[in-house]
């Protein structure tokens, strides 16, 4: 049998990075001291902002980004793997004077501080929530274009995982994907707002694990987030990091403080699962549905 201890790791990053990073980091020591193979930390880790001046002036590119670096080095110190939910950073180059500035880029670090695996969050927030908050990730942020799976060889049971950030976790297809290319825990790291997440965060997140049969890690960032700047809205995010059994049920909910939760995951489950509803090898190819006939007049 196959176990492995995850931690998630529950934030509330402000707009400060040094200090964002810092808390994540403590986060992860301790995470680590109570034993965890592997340590997820939530979307945007390194920054919350809704001030595009701010990011302008704050974020860095991935070579030149102190949160990046801080957090290798502490993979490497602890001996433990890392998966960086996602950083904000500068896009590493433009291809032209229209295109967006950054990227949402998660990290899966191994146990020496080597980058393991890298994700571009492919699908961009471009929501109403209500009158009052709206959200245009795309008029900022490059969308990725490639999905990705890793492999953790030191970790018990060699995990494959496939990495998303948060909103994809609407795009059930991106899922599929990842499954049918080998992945057993798929990581949702996030940063939800509070009427989607009471809405649909946990719906999603057994989901995604039911038609998968994989496990889902998912740490997310939680509370009113601390803002310096003088322009900045002030965001408010869900909380309730979760994991999620192949089978569907909750194994694990944070709630909605910062801190640690850890799980034991056994592997064995995966296959399990897909044995007794083999819905990823029972999939079969279908024509798209022809276009509507008109009533007859």
């Amino acid at each position: 049998m196959s176990q492995l201890r995850a931690a998630l790791i529950q934030t509330c990053s402000g707009d400060d990075p040094i200090a964002s990073a810092d808390a994540a980091s403590a986060l992860i020591r301790r995470a680590a001291a109570k034993g965890a193979d592997l340590i997820a930390t939530p979307e945007v880790t390194n920054i919350v902002t809704l001030s595009r001046r701010h990011q302008h002036e704050t974020l860095r590119a991935e070579a030149d980004d102190p949160s990046l670096a801080a957090f290798r080095g502490l993979a490497a110190e602890l001996g433990k793997p890392l998966l960086i939910g996602s950083l904000a950073l500068l896009a590493d180059a433009h291809a032209g004077p229209g295109d967006a500035p950054f990227v949402n880029r998660g990290f899966l670090l191994g146990p020496d501080g080597s980058v393991r695996a890298r994700y571009d969050k492919i699908h961009m927030f471009d929501v109403a929530v209500s009158d009052s908050e709206r959200y245009r990730e795309s008029s900022a942020y490059r969308p990725g274009a490639r999905a990705v799976v890793a492999d953790l060889p030191e970790a018990p049971g060699a995990p494959r995982l496939g990495l998303t950030i948060c909103y994809d976790m609407r795009f059930p297809a991106l899922y599929r994907a990842l499954a049918e290319a080998g992945a057993q825990i798929l990581t949702v790291p996030s940063a939800f707002t509070v009427p989607t997440g009471r809405a649909h965060w946990e719906t999603l997140l057994r989901a995604r694990a039911i038609e998968t049969g994989c496990f889902v890690l998912a740490p997310a960032q939680t509370g009113t987030h601390p803002a310096k700047v003088a322009d900045a809205r002030i965001r408010k995010t869900y909380g309730h990091s979760l994991a999620v059994a192949p089978w569907g049920e909750v194994l694990a909910d944070a709630g909605e403080a910062p801190g640690v939760t850890l799980v034991d995951l056994d592997l064995s489950r995966v296959a399990e699962a897909r044995s007794r509803v083999p819905s990823l090898a029972n999939a079969r190819p279908f024509a798209p549905p022809a276009p509507a006939l008109k009533a007859a007049e």
